[in-house]
Formats: C-alpha cells, structure tokens, sequence
C-alpha cells in the first residue's frame, strides 16, 4: 500500500457530503447574511448595513476582528451582535458509553467520533451551569442525501424514515441511561 502526505482540504473533501463541514472547522468562515440599504430604487442611500456571520477557530476571535477593521478601514463602523465562546467537551464517559450502546442496538457497528463544529450549540450554555452535554440527532440517511448542504436552506429536510430511525435510537437512549 503506498501512502501520500495530504493536507486537511483534500483529507476534508474526501469525506464526501460531509466535507462542507469539515471544511468549516479547518479555518475562520465568513457568510453576508443581510445586506441593506436605500428605500427607494432611484435615490442613492444615505445609510447601507451589512450583517456578516463571522466564525472563528476559538481564541481567534480578536484577531479576526482586527483583520475586519483594518480591511473596511476607519469610516465603517463595526458592531458585534454576537460573541460566543468556544467549547471542549470530552468524549467518553457513562453517557457517551450508552449513546454508542443504543446507536449500536439498532445500527450495529455504526461508527461514533467526536467531531468538531462550526455551528452554534445549546450545549455551551449549559456548560456555564456545569452541564456536560454532546449533539446527537441519530439519523440513517441514504448516501446519496447532501444532508448537510440543505442546513439552514429553504428546502431543508430529512426523510421520514430518517426521523422514525432516529426516534427508535433516542426512545431506546431514554429508556436504558
């Protein structure tokens, strides 16, 4: 067998469908999410308004923002909505040992990895309360399904035998920990 030394896009391109959100967490993201400006189509605004999801690896945060600023220059002004804090959480103990268990009980050897995620998570607010807590939304998905390109998209959806497996694997997660 011969192996070759890639980097982390081709390693993360290679997963597939799930590359987008592998990718997300290699580096800072970027999305304009609402541009607005004017009221009328004929009258140059006065005004024009950008709100921008910025992501960052954790402890990046000032740095990217200094990088904004010395971008837009000093006439823009810069308000941050939103600051969040990055979360660790260990991978392994009692409830990890029965999220795998029940997973396993009804899709034996289905893999289970920690992962790393770009999004937003209840989970780090429960962390300031000392709640330990993981995303597990089991579903079997058919493999031609771009699952995660449909996140947050107007057509965003699963297969109802996706949510019928999932609550089979969480009925059974609730009942046995």
């Amino acid at each position: 067998m011969t192996r070759r030394l890639v980097g982390p896009d081709e390693l993360a391109l290679a997963t597939g469908t799930a590359s987008g959100f592998i990718q997300a967490s290699l580096r800072t993201t970027t999305n304009p999410t609402l541009l607005k400006a004017g009221y009328k189509h004929n009258v140059i605004p006065d005004l024009a308004e950008a709100l921008i999801d910025i992501r960052t690896l954790p402890g990046e945060e000032d740095a990217v923002l200094a990088e904004v600023a010395s971008l837009i220059g000093p006439d823009i002004e810069i308000v941050v909505m939103h600051r969040d804090i990055g979360l660790e959480t260990d991978f392994g103990g009692p409830l990890v040992d029965a999220v795998v268990g029940s997973l396993h009980r009804h899709d034996p050897g289905a893999p289970v990895l920690p992962y790393l995620l770009s999004a937003g998570t209840d989970n780090k607010a429960l962390s300031k309360l000392g709640i330990r807590g993981y995303g597990f939304a089991p579903l079997r998905l058919p493999a031609e399904l771009d699952f995660p390109g449909m996140f947050h998209g107007v057509d965003e959806r699963v297969p109802l035998d996706a949510l019928v497996f999932g609550r089979r694997v969480l009925t059974d997660l609730l009942s046995t920990y």
